[in-house]
């Protein structure tokens, strides 16, 4: 039971960390380095807390990440994505199964895409010159939240007795 709560607790404390990285990124277009290691250094504890066994459930969440890593940090190279972004997707790959981390990224990017809509016409309404700089954080936010309102936060309800 206590294992539960804690596996709950876990996943609201994630939303809390993306919300926070959302809120930075919009505010200061950075996502901080402690914010993204805390988020990554907690996932071992999230998966003793679900009873992720260590073949293959640990070793697909850590081979997800390295693949997320390679291909972010690729696209960090050609200056297609910031640096925190790339950490912060990183981090989320160990909290996320693998399947639903394909449907976060769908659902990051077209909120991404929105978003550089809404950031562009601001731009564009305001007579800037200067390149756009889009808070991205705010949509792998947005799809890490509703993985983890669509997918986690119910299961965890369910198997604590709250739903």
């Amino acid at each position: 039971m206590l294992g539960e709560y804690l596996h709950y607790g876990l996943l609201v404390g994630l939303a809390i960390a993306l919300l926070f990285a959302a809120f930075t990124d919009l505010r200061r277009r950075q996502i901080d380095n402690w914010l993204n290691a805390g988020i990554a250094l907690a996932a071992p504890l999230f998966w003793w807390a679900s009873g992720l066994s260590l073949w293959p459930g640990v070793a697909m969440q850590l081979g997800v990440a390295l693949a997320a890593f390679a291909v972010l940090a690729g696209l960090f190279a050609l200056k297609m994505m910031g640096g925190g972004d790339v950490k912060l997707l990183t981090a989320l790959a160990l909290w996320i199964e693998p399947s639903w981390f394909l449907k976060l990224l769908i659902v990051m990017a077209l909120a991404g895409g929105i978003l550089t809509i809404l950031v562009g016409a601001w731009h564009v309404m305001r007579r800037q010159r200067d390149r756009i700089a889009v808070p991205y954080g705010v949509a792998i936010a947005a799809g890490g939240l509703w993985v983890l309102g669509t997918q986690y936060i119910p299961r965890a309800g369910e198997a604590a007795g709250l739903g």
